[in-house]
């Protein structure tokens, strides 16, 4: 346990080195730093990791506000080709995924809002009983977080041939919903912890009144507020990965749980932050405009913290 926890924090390390010196990685960066294929198969050119894994690269991004395609095709897309039966066309895609050749990106019912849609090669949607690639047309939308790309994805034909999901389709679809979730919840993790940093590290700088601010009780009770909540999402959504990573059969209850705690109070602690950078917490050049944009839609993004503590309400009645 001890050098599994030793290549996480390595992997930690290496991903906040790398996002620290370009947050736009290209697809290129992205691959070749094994990223992508993190979750594909060994056998398919891929690391043959798990989603604890990739959960690590996705709260760095979110720390990072990473401007990248990585969610769409290296989470979600791995994510449900992975749960589908064998055969040579999923093979191929997983191939393709790992060497960078394609970009996938996969669509929910309904199809608005789908992330990296806009350059993927391939767009696949699913179905009630597996994976489709119909011919689409991809609109780009107007979203508030200039750091992803969301489209509305149109069918122009009807299905065509479909990739069979290898178990009950129902249950492999609430899977991967709860995957995608949890993947935006450790973004808003990373974001959370990120703008904790930079309001400590200005509040050691800022001086007013001869002193600086963070000598003030005020503001010390706000950043300690901050670490508090940090700290609740944080063990939330460690579980919530651990569940996703393991197929654990609650994994939902944990899933609601995370999701709906680390992006409600990512937006909160992103205001909060925004507070306490005073006047140039609300310049443009701050930069603190760009974690609150991101924490926001975090919080609609498959599912907002109200719908998902509806989940949890369902098993109190």
């Amino acid at each position: 346990m001890a050098g599994f926890s030793e290549f996480h924090d390595e992997l930690r390390s290496v991903a906040r080195d790398l996002l620290g010196k370009d947050r736009a990685l290209d697809w290129a960066a992205l691959v070749e730093a094994g990223w992508v294929g993190l979750e594909v198969p060994e056998e398919f050119g891929g690391a043959g990791a798990t989603f604890e894994e990739t959960a690590i690269i996705c709260e760095e991004m979110g720390r990072a506000a990473s401007a990248t395609s990585y969610l769409g095709s290296a989470v979600l897309a791995v994510g449900a080709l992975n749960a589908l039966q064998p055969s040579d066309v999923r093979d191929q895609l997983l191939r393709d995924i790992a060497s960078g050749s394609a970009r996938v990106a996969v669509a929910f019912e309904p199809l608005e809002f789908v992330p990296d849609a806009e350059d993927a090669d391939r767009v696949l949607v699913i179905t009630d009983g597996g994976l489709a690639e119909p011919a689409v047309t991809v609109t780009p939308r107007l979203v508030v977080d200039e750091t992803r790309r969301l489209a509305t994805v149109s069918p122009t034909e009807r299905d065509g041939d479909v990739l069979c999901f290898a178990g009950d389709s129902a249950a492999i679809i609430a899977r991967l919903r709860d995957r995608a979730a949890v993947a935006i919840a450790c973004d808003s993790l990373g974001l959370s912890e990120a703008m904790l940093s930079a309001t400590v590290d200005y509040a050691k700088v800022r001086q007013q009144f001869g002193r600086p601010i963070g000598s003030f009780q005020a503001v010390k009770h706000a950043c300690a507020d901050m670490l508090v909540s940090i700290s609740v999402s944080r063990r939330l959504v460690a579980a919530a990965v651990r569940a996703v990573a393991v197929d654990d059969p609650d994994a939902g209850v944990a899933t609601a749980m995370a999701k709906s705690r680390a992006c409600a109070a990512a937006v909160d602690i992103a205001g909060k932050a925004m507070q306490l950078h005073g006047g140039i917490g609300y310049t443009w050049e701050s930069g603190v405009h760009v974690y609150l944009k991101r924490a926001a839609l975090n919080r609609s993004l498959f599912g907002s913290p109200t719908v998902h503590r509806q989940r949890l309400a369902q098993r109190y009645r």
